[in-house]
């Protein structure tokens, strides 16, 4: 082949694949252009209605509430975890990250337009008035919280020490609601306790992920070492865990890991995405371990159980946990606003969603706990509590982003529809005193308030994690 003709083949592909990329370009340029215009007409639209609005609306509004309610509408179509903070909002949220703020002690979600509760933070006034997880908080103060915002369910709630709110509770199973008053106090919430179970077996608590966890619980684990020997088992309790700080996570899970992922995240964005490993330590802690986990655990407690899980480092044993695998960042606003915004789905280290799926433990363990009783009957089904879930919650992500999403979804909707609370709107209430609990106990996380030995070990979860504990190393033992 002559160079002549080379040259004209070359050159016609060199014209062919520039042709290409301005063709590719040209037509990215007119879908950027038209998507432009229809952003436009719709904030044209917007503006239209808000003039309407200030000029023609019975009472006089302020431009800034339209706003302000329109954005944080916007954002609520989104998902139950995205969300507009206003400025009160938002310094509650830091204030609460570092363990210390005042209220009443309880984790709370929008579940069929009312604010319904996650779990109850251990040691809290709502933990001891008995206030449960999955009970529907009808009105605070004797306002309806039919359709209030999350945001200002939660500054009703909030308040100074020594002052009370009451909280009408509806309960599955109840013919009416009930009426808590509950004393409001400074809730320093010590996110780890422990206790030994049985000579060289021992016993945390993680009751979420705040700023000091780690730490606590290294000195945690230090503290049940007994003449400096390692422990020969450990349970590791994160029921009713609602989650925290995935940074205090990821260390959590680094203490009982020396390599490997620990957890990453996916989002639509190379920058939303990560992976997280473990690091080699002198300080990992190399025993045996059971993890409970329940409905109520959540989020970064999700996470750590979840590695531990796939790593082969613990047992977990229990019920499946909440399902809360999405990342949320808060982007600071002017004026002190803030927006928390979901940006990506948590992935365990062998690839599993967490997202409205929660992790599945080893070994299922219903709830219950031992009581004296003039019959021998097992009452653990009827102390198992029905917890919501992420995929109860309105708008909730599903485990994978794809084409399958939106029939999925509206199997979901239609699961939903099924379990509705069905709340009358006058509900008749009844009065119980602060520091109360309503009726029987029937949660056997109750008991968790001191610590108690006794009680711990009447718990049937915690028994059977520690006859996995004792059984191992009487095994490991007999290797030897």
């Amino acid at each position: 082949m002559t160079f002549t003709k080379r040259f004209h083949k070359t050159g016609y592909a060199a014209f062919f694949t520039l042709f290409c990329s301005l063709l590719l370009a040209a037509v990215f340029s007119v879908q950027t252009a038209q998507a432009d215009e229809e952003a436009y007409k719709n904030l044209k639209l917007f503006s239209q209605v808000i003039e309407i609005i200030e000029n023609n609306y019975v009472d006089e509004v302020k431009t800034e509430d339209l706003i302000s309610g329109a954005i944080q509408g916007m954002v609520q179509t989104l998902d139950p975890h995205s969300e507009f903070m206003p400025p009160e909002s938002y310094k509650d949220l830091k204030e609460s990250t570092k363990g210390e703020f005042g209220g009443i002690g309880i984790q709370i979600s929008m579940k069929d337009g009312y604010v319904t509760v996650i779990a109850p933070i251990m040691g809290t006034p709502g933990f001891r008035a008995g206030i449960q997880a999955g009970d529907v908080i009808v009105a605070v103060d004797g306002e309806s919280t039919l359709d209030m915002k999350l945001t200002e369910a939660v500054k009703k709630m909030r308040g100074e020490k020594g002052t009370y709110v009451t909280l009408s509770i509806y309960r599955k199973g109840m013919k009416k609601a009930k009426d808590y008053k509950i004393l409001r106090d400074i809730i320093e919430v010590a996110s780890v306790h422990e206790t030994s179970l049985a000579p060289h077996f021992g016993y945390v608590r993680i009751t979420n992920f705040t700023e000091s966890t780690e730490t606590d619980l290294l000195e945690a684990i230090e503290g049940l070492r007994q003449d400096e020997q390692e422990l020969s088992g450990l349970i590791l309790d994160l029921r009713n865990n609602p989650g925290g700080l995935l940074h205090q996570a990821i260390s959590v899970s680094d203490v009982f890991l020396s390599k490997g992922v620990i957890v990453s995240h996916k989002g639509r964005r190379a920058t939303s995405s990560q992976e997280y490993h473990a690091s080699p330590s002198r300080r990992d802690v190399k025993c045996p371990m059971v993890v409970l986990i329940n409905g109520g655990s959540a989020s970064a407690s999700e996470i750590v159980a979840g590695a531990l899980q796939d790593h082969r480092r613990a047992v977990l044993l229990g019920t499946t946990s909440f399902g809360k695998g999405s990342v949320q960042t808060v982007e600071p606003l002017r004026d002190g606003y803030a927006l928390k915004l979901t940006i990506a789905r948590y992935y365990t280290p062998s690839g599993r969603s967490i997202q409205a799926e929660g992790i599945v433990p080893d070994i299922i363990v219903k709830a219950g706990f031992d009581k004296k009783k003039k019959d021998d009957k097992d009452d653990e089904e009827n102390s198992e509590f029905v917890y919501l879930k992420e995929k109860d919650l309105k708008n909730h992500l599903d485990a994978e982003s794809d084409a399958g999403e939106e029939e999925q979804g509206q199997e979901e909707t239609a699961d939903d529809q099924e379990q509705e609370l069905d709340i009358p709107s006058e509900t008749p209430k009844e009065e119980v005193k602060t520091g109360e609990p309503a009726g029987p106990e029937q949660d056997p996380t109750k008991i968790f308030g001191y610590l108690d030995v006794d009680q711990l070990l009447k718990d049937h979860q915690i028994k059977r994690a520690l006859d996995i504990l004792k059984g191992y190393s009487l095994l490991s033992g007999l290797e030897k």
